[in-house]
């Protein structure tokens, strides 16, 4: 029996552990994005995966917005997945510049740049609440052991969804990845060009 007690204690610890540096490095994020620190949102993220994430979802929307007017083959979805891929990763790449990923985490839009359109109304990190942990819990999805997502959205219908991805990358967790609301990932498939 003591044992037994003894394991559910060490369970309850190492999630208690587990779960506080998630949220210890989400507050930290959250407080960078709010004070506007690039060297500190750049220090927290892993902009490789969250350029890979922006990618993939530019190039879903894009298969989306083509596919509703016609049949896509599988050849053309291979050709797609790879050129697409490579003009959506340029356009992640535009868009994860130091100084907008911060604008993103801060005020959830982006300005229009170089071939980049402008976008607004992506639920900020920095209005994120991060102090009431109880509430932050009700936010959490878990994707795998070490990878969550926390939903930065008042609402969860797919419509108006979206999060922000942490990694755990051994000794802490780092912003991995953002889903964007599907309105703004369609207009950023609606800058690609249509053939």
């Amino acid at each position: 029996m003591r044992w037994f007690l003894g394991t559910i204690a060490v369970l309850i610890i190492a999630i208690a552990i587990y779960l506080g540096l998630a949220a210890s490095s989400l507050a930290t994020l959250a407080a960078a994005a709010r004070a506007g620190d690039i060297a500190k949102v750049l220090e927290k993220t892993d902009t490789r995966a969250v350029s890979r994430s922006l990618a993939n979802q530019i190039v879903n929307a894009y298969l989306d917005r083509i596919g509703a007017t016609r049949q896509v083959g599988a050849m053309e979805k291979m050709l797609i997945n790879t050129y697409g891929a490579t003009i959506a990763d340029a356009m992640a790449a535009k868009m994860l510049t130091a100084e907008n990923l911060t604008q993103i985490l801060k005020n959830g839009k982006v300005d229009a740049a170089q071939g980049l359109p402008s976008f607004a109304g992506l639920p900020a990190l920095g209005d994120l609440q991060t102090d009431n942990w109880l509430s932050l819990l009700g936010r959490v999805n878990f994707i795998q052991p070490v990878l969550l997502g926390i939903r930065v959205s008042d609402k969860s219908d797919p419509e108006s969804y979206a999060a922000i991805d942490l990694h755990f990358t051994g000794d802490e967790w780092k912003l991995s990845g953002i889903e964007l609301p599907k309105p703004i990932v369609r207009t950023l498939a609606a800058s690609l060009p249509v053939k």
